[in-house]
């Protein structure tokens, strides 16, 4: 299938590509050198000499099961497979003798004589590799009379499992090339798929003989779907679709991994998403969500038709573009002459690209007159960058994901990968099945901790909260017991901070003795994990909101900069300081300005010289002051100081902390525009309703978490007539500004023309080069994959003082127990996207973990419904009674409106950026009879808001 947008090499060599000393041999005649290590057939591929195969593909490591790679090589007997053969100084080999040629043959008339010949209505018709390999052979005859094979063997070996949602299962076209057990355990590290049985009895299996695919470990992946080379495993959608004609490059717009996916199309229909093995991110590999959870983007929910109304009551009335772009500038600027200057501003998205970022922050700044802009950053990785902004100076992470190949001790804290960051934990789990040591701080026992085949592992189970104490502590054992890579502090980190930092951890009373009255964690345990990160070689820590979302969140992450600067891990592959973003373009909303402190790459809005770049570029004043921050908005709205609020693509009243605030806060305002897929929970306080476009509707960047510029394309046109970039430059001209972008890469030119870290990226340097990681300019014209190699941006690294603080949130009677939130891996943030999917089969509500001993006090069994209650409101939703969680600590995801978790949770936030403490609640929980009084008057509100009157009617 060629690939339209991109002519990268799509080729599938056989085996994994090696990386040894160079080896010359010639094969068919032609000389070729490659690295040591390399397959035969490798070798041949690179060459251009193509070897049949079934059992191999360069996803796996080799098996050699097919025998239909063997070849001749001189001075060695028989035919030795190509795929397990490593090349050899000097090797002769001949892959097409005619006694190669009749053993291909002969096996192939074997697989051939127990397979269906059903290929012309075959959903894989076209797409084969056993239709391909036949005729690479030359097989044209089966000399074996019908006897017993598998696809008349009756109905066992004939039922097609079609449980799971996106794919099937159909063992009578099965070869038992064992490529999807091999994809399961090597490239997903799930180990959910064997080969049971022997000979001829021999079939894939995914668990017990009682499992079926939906029911069994399965993550549905895709991997095993991707490696099958028949219609064994195939998508749902292929068979009802077709095979694919053509495809497009583009990014998901899930996590912040940032994985490339070639979207295969029929014409202008999506077919399906498949990994894109050439993406730098994720290898070739993919998730649920990724893979299979795109369906949303022709939901029948998508609003498509833009809407107006004069107050929240009222129902909606679709209008034209025209319309209500007119009535959004109105209102707006009546706002701003009764109310002044600073009584608007923005939201920007994550879930959107760079260019469309980059032109609401600049709405607030040119078109506004205000900085008010912020993004869904501040209630997530805003103590990021404080916190790295202090210690390195840059607000990002260090690395790029393949370093991870390096490490030998891996600290995962406040994070759960294989949940939130699916492909990114694949690649981990390989590192940690290679050797490497894993240590997990978390309240929660996560999934990665019961990977299989792993070794050495250290769970610090600590209390919620207590994230400063812990770190701490471990760097009071690094110190005193002389582990610190001293001869790297002198080098690299400013010699006052360091000696400040080391007499203030040396404390007894940061030893892990002193604090696990109160961390909860057994001071043995804490001196194991100390000892093996500081001696264990390198050294890679990777965090997630369970750092940030807390009121010491950016004390958590200096204290984690802290860690790696103590133990010398920075600058080089296998160590650094990685935060795992938690969506897809959260680190490009940062990097493009979205902060009311900052313009675009991170530069504080009080310096002259940066206002003056974008001052002669707009030509306009940029004011000196910061704006309002998200939870500073709200507070003037309730206030009666701010009027008005473009939110683009996200969904505060959902994810966004105490949920009463924020609609209180929505509902004081004379002008709310969300601009977005769907009428969400913002919606519902919203004056008007713009349409917005999905990822597949986009043509632009997302920077993931490791700073890699991604491009995003267009796979179809947008559906609601504008794209995301058009619509804000429509407002922004509907107040009088003359903006004339015509397409994204002028936004990119201006963004690489006044941003230094950006000065080098253009959608043609990103065609070229498949993708780059900022800072990528004069000085890093190919990016930077490593940061932080030679010195620290801010020149030396500075040590900070980390003290511990208690949360000001306490436990008590009324509230003994601490509630901690997170996310599950079939569904994605606030849920919009995902519940709009076949996902939800995996996990339709919001349930609230609970240890079996604090269950058993309250009379909850699983499944019981529960309520929850906290000093700032009350929900009801179901129990899950696991020892997962620790005794005194529950635990629930927030991805489903009809929970509304975020009506427990409080307003207190991280002293230094305003990022919610969403991890630390103090909570009851009782046995409910039904949804509580605030469930049901929200969905009844919910209910009337969203009534509309069409366009037709």
């Amino acid at each position: 299938m060629k690939d339209f947008i991109i002519p990268w090499d799509d080729t599938d060599y056989g085996t994994p590509r090696q990386s040894g000393e160079p080896v010359t041999l010639t094969i068919d005649g032609t000389e070729i050198t490659v690295p040591a290590g390399t397959s035969v057939m490798r070798a041949a591929m690179e060459a251009g000499l193509k070897i049949p195969k079934l059992c191999a593909t360069d996803s796996v490591e080799a098996f050699g099961s097919c025998r239909l790679c063997v070849v001749e090589i001189e001075g060695r007997n028989g035919t030795p497979a190509s795929c397990t053969t490593p090349v050899g100084e000097g090797m002769v080999v001949r892959t097409q003798s005619q006694k190669v040629q009749k053993i291909r043959r002969g096996v192939m008339e074997l697989y051939i004589s127990d397979h269906p010949l059903d290929c012309l209505t075959c959903s894989a018709n076209g797409d084969c590799e056993l239709q391909d390999m036949a005729g690479m052979v030359g097989l044209r005859d089966v000399r074996y009379e019908t006897g017993r094979n598998h696809f008349e063997a009756g109905d066992d070996w004939r039922a097609v499992d079609e449980s799971n949602p996106y794919f099937s299962y159909d063992p009578s076209k099965c070869i038992v090339c064992s490529r999807c057990v091999r994809a399961c355990e090597e490239v997903q590290g799930t180990f959910a798929l064997t080969i049971e049985g022997r000979g001829f009895d021999s079939r894939v299996s995914a668990g017990t003989t009682l499992d079926d695919f939906l029911s069994s470990d399965c993550v549905s992946c895709g991997a095993c779907v991707q490696a099958c080379p028949t219609a064994t495993l195939q998508e749902k959608s292929v068979r009802d679709l077709g095979t694919p004609t053509r495809s497009v490059i583009t990014t998901c717009a899930y996590c912040g991994v940032g994985c490339s996916f070639k979207a295969e199309l029929n014409g202008d229909q999506l077919v399906r998403m498949v990994p894109h093995k050439d993406g730098r991110a994720n290898r070739g590999h993919s998730c649920v969500k990724g893979r299979f959870a795109y369906g949303y983007a022709e939901h029948q929910d998508r609003i498509l038709m833009p809407m107006v109304r004069e107050n929240i009551t009222d129902p909606w009335r679709e209008v034209s573009w025209e319309e209500a772009l007119g009535f959004a500038a109105k209102r707006l600027r009546a706002a701003q002459e009764t109310h002044g200057r600073d009584s608007i501003g923005v939201i920007t998205s994550s879930r959107c690209t760079n260019e469309e970022t980059y032109l609401v922050q600049k709405l607030a700044r040119a078109v506004f007159g205000n900085n008010n802009t912020d993004t869904c950053a501040r209630v997530c990785h805003s103590p990021t960058g404080y916190g790295l902004g202090q210690t390195f100076g840059t607000s990002a992470g260090t690395q790029d994901f393949d370093s991870v190949e390096h490490s030998d001790v891996v600290v995962v804290i406040g994070a759960n990968p294989t949940d939130a960051h699916p492909v990114f934990a694949s690649r981990l789990k390989k590192r940690l099945r290679e050797g490497a040591k894993l240590i997990v701080l978390d309240p929660r026992r996560i999934d990665i901790l019961e990977s299989v085949h792993i070794g050495e592992r250290h769970h610090l189970e600590l209390r919620p909260g207590t994230n400063v104490a812990v770190l701490t502590a471990m760097a009071h054992v690094i110190v005193t017991e002389g582990l610190a890579d001293d001869a790297f502090i002198a080098a690299r980190c400013a010699p006052d901070d360091a000696e400040g930092y080391g007499t203030f951890v040396s404390d007894p009373r940061h030893s892990p003795e002193a604090t696990e009255i109160y961390t909860g964690v057994p001071a043995q345990t804490l001196r194991q994990a100390a000892r093996a990160f500081a001696t264990g070689g390198n050294g890679a820590i990777y965090y997630g909101l369970g750092v940030t979302e807390h009121s010491q969140g950016s004390t958590t992450v200096m204290a984690i900069a802290n860690l790696a600067m103590l133990t010398g891990n920075i600058g080089r592959p296998g160590v650094g300081v990685n935060p795992l973003r938690g969506q897809n373009n959260v680190q490009g909303a940062c990097d493009m300005g979205s902060f009311p402190h900052e313009l675009p790459g991170y530069r504080h809005v009080k310096n002259p010289e940066v206002r003056k770049v974008y001052e002669d570029l707009w030509g306009v004043t940029i004011s000196a002051e910061p704006g309002l921050r998200i939870p500073n908005m709200l507070d003037a709205a309730v206030a009666g100081d701010f009027k008005g609020l473009y939110v683009q693509g996200e969904d505060i009243l959902q994810s966004d902390p105490d949920t009463h605030h924020v609609a209180a806060g929505l509902a004081a305002m004379e002008c709310v525009i969300v601009h977005d897929l769907f009428l969400n929970e913002t919606s519902n306080y919203a004056h008007v309703f713009l349409p917005g476009s999905s990822f597949l509707e986009k043509d632009g960047t997302f920077t993931n978490a490791e700073r890699r510029i991604n491009r995003v394309r267009t796979v179809m046109a947008p559906k609601a007539g504008m794209a995301d970039w058009e619509v804000t430059q429509a407002l922004a001209n509907a107040m009088g500004a003359g903006w004339s972008y015509s397409h994204p890469s002028e936004i990119m030119d201006e963004i690489a023309a006044t941003t230094p870290s950006f000065a080098g990226v253009s959608y043609e340097v990103l065609d070229q080069k498949n993708s780059v990681q900022w800072p990528c300019n004069d000085m890093a014209p190919e990016g930077t994959p490593l940061m932080h190699i030679a010195g620290f941006v801010r020149g030396q690294g500075r040590f900070m003082i980390t003290e511990y603080i208690a949360t000001d949130e306490k436990t008590g009677p009324r509230f003994p127990l601490l509630l901690t939130t997170g996310r599950i891996l079939s569904q994605y943030n606030v849920g919009a996207q995902t519940r709009r999917t076949a996902n939800t089969v995996w996990h339709d509500e919001d349930v609230l973990e609970i240890h079996p001993h604090d269950a058993e006090q309250r009379g909850i069994a699983d499944g019981t419904l529960v309520k929850l209650a906290s000093r700032s409101g009350e929900i009801s939703l179901r129990a899950s009674v696991t020892d997962r969680v620790a005794p005194g600590v529950v635990y629930t995801t927030f991805h489903h409106p009809d929970t509304q978790a975020n009506v427990v949770t409080t307003d207190y936030s991280d002293w230094a950026t305003n990022c919610p403490e969403y991890k630390v609640t103090a909570v009851q929980v009782s046995l409910s009879n039904g949804p509580t009084d605030w469930q049901d008057s929200y969905r009844a509100h919910s209910t009337r808001a969203r009534r509309i009157v069409r366009a037709a009617e």
